[in-house]
């Protein structure tokens, strides 16, 4: 029963694990507005539930990645579903906003496990082009989550309110569990002298965070993501608050860019296949994604904000991230393959605290009239994103190359 690695069904098995934080988020978007009225808040107080959700999938990998080095990939999975599954169903139970944000931390830990796993897994098994091309299908693969996830949310908001969206990634968990269990067979190579102890952990950490191109990449990488999160946590607020789309309608703009996303993911996989090399591809995603959120922030500035040319310029940006990603990801992984559970932990903490930060702080600035707040974030972390990669990642790339 086991899938084998080379197989289109494994890099399915693997999108499914790295799509979990995206049925965690994408299909709550639409029941924000319905969640602060049932417990009587408003619903940028409600939007915490994202900031919070990435918080724990920030942190909880700083444990997973090293104790998958120790213990194998495969039993730090199942863990995290099991946490995935208790706290869909603490969420759909809850009666108060709190007692609702405390389930969705533990909800985002058990979510965790995911891109970490998945990183070292790909690194277990694939090398340099190899892995590129499968990071850029595995990312293909999750994205047809985040192009289903709202409108399944607006679906069953609409048919059973907003406590069977947590009903149903409960349900999520289960079915990952059971696929992990059945199709997955242990990748990584174990060594029992590696000990987990807090010594150790530390020192893999700061292999991690002291070579100058794991680094320079994994800021890239974070940046990226800071602005892909300032859009997700900020365009239910403002195309439904705003503007006046229904949930379902925002459904489908979601859906739109997120297709964005699989477009660059796809382009930037046949680039790979082909021999291209990865800093073409990461720099135009990188000048593209700046460009498109300066342009939206200039016409959030000047109050012209037609929905067309909003939507165009939010799937340019998301068609962007799927060129960055696969690449960053692929460079911060490449150079410790001995570590690549710290390393992978490393990367995927970073990134969920830069999507936690700048979630919660776009939620809190949000002017239900306005999309400054998320405009604003999408154009500061698009520029640090390509700043990371021209002053850090590619002098680093350039030293590495000559020495």
């Amino acid at each position: 029963m086991r899938v084998p690695p080379a197989s289109t069904a494994f890099t399915l098995l693997l999108g499914f694990l790295v799509a979990l934080p995206s049925f965690g988020i994408d299909m709550s978007l639409p029941a924000l507005t319905a969640i602060g009225a049932a417990l009587h808040v408003a619903p940028a107080q409600a939007g915490l539930m994202m900031s919070l959700f990435m918080l724990g999938f920030a942190f909880a990998p700083l444990l997973y990645g090293p104790a998958s080095d120790r213990y194998g990939r495969k039993p730090v999975v199942v863990f995290a579903c099991t946490l995935f599954i208790i706290a869909g169903i603490g969420c759909a139970f809850a009666r108060s906003l709190s007692t609702l944000l405390i389930w969705r931390v533990v909800q985002g830990a058990g979510a965790g496990a995911s891109m970490t796993i998945a990183l070292a897994i790909i690194r277990d098994l694939f090398e340099g082009q190899a892995a590129r091309t499968r990071l850029s299908y595995v990312a293909i693969a999750t994205m047809i989550v985040p192009a289903i996830a709202p409108t399944a949310g607006a679906a069953l908001l609409a048919l059973g309110g907003w406590r069977a969206i947590p009903a149903a990634l409960a349900g999520v968990g289960m079915l990952l569990l059971l696929a992990m269990s059945i199709g997955f067979a242990e990748s990584a190579r174990i060594d029992p002298a590696n000990r987990l102890v807090p010594s150790v952990i530390a020192r893999n950490y700061l292999r991690v965070l002291t070579n100058p191109l794991c680094l320079g990449y994994i800021l890239v990488n974070a940046a990226a993501f800071g602005a892909l999160f300032a859009y997700v946590s900020g365009s239910s607020l403002f195309l439904i608050n705003a503007v006046g789309l229904r949930p379902a309608q925002y459904g489908l703009v979601f859906a739109a860019t997120s297709l964005g996303i699989m477009a660059g993911a796809f382009l930037n996989g046949r680039l790979s296949a082909l021999g291209v090399g990865p800093d073409y591809p990461l720099t135009v995603g990188l000048v593209l994604a700046a460009g498109a959120a300066l342009l939206l922030l200039t016409m959030t500035l000047a109050d012209w904000m037609p929905l067309a040319v909003v939507i165009s310029l939010l799937v340019l940006g998301n068609f962007a991230f799927g060129l960055i990603a696969p690449n960053a990801m692929q460079g911060a992984m490449q150079p410790l393959p001995q570590i690549a559970g710290a390393a992978g932990a490393a990367t995927g903490c970073i990134q969920m605290a830069m999507g936690a930060v700048v979630s919660g702080l776009v939620a809190t600035l949000s002017n239900e009239h306005s999309a400054l707040s998320m405009t604003a974030f999408m154009a500061v972390c698009s520029v640090l994103a390509l700043g990371s990669y021209l002053l850090l990642a590619r002098p680093a790339e350039r030293t590495a190359m000559l020495s």
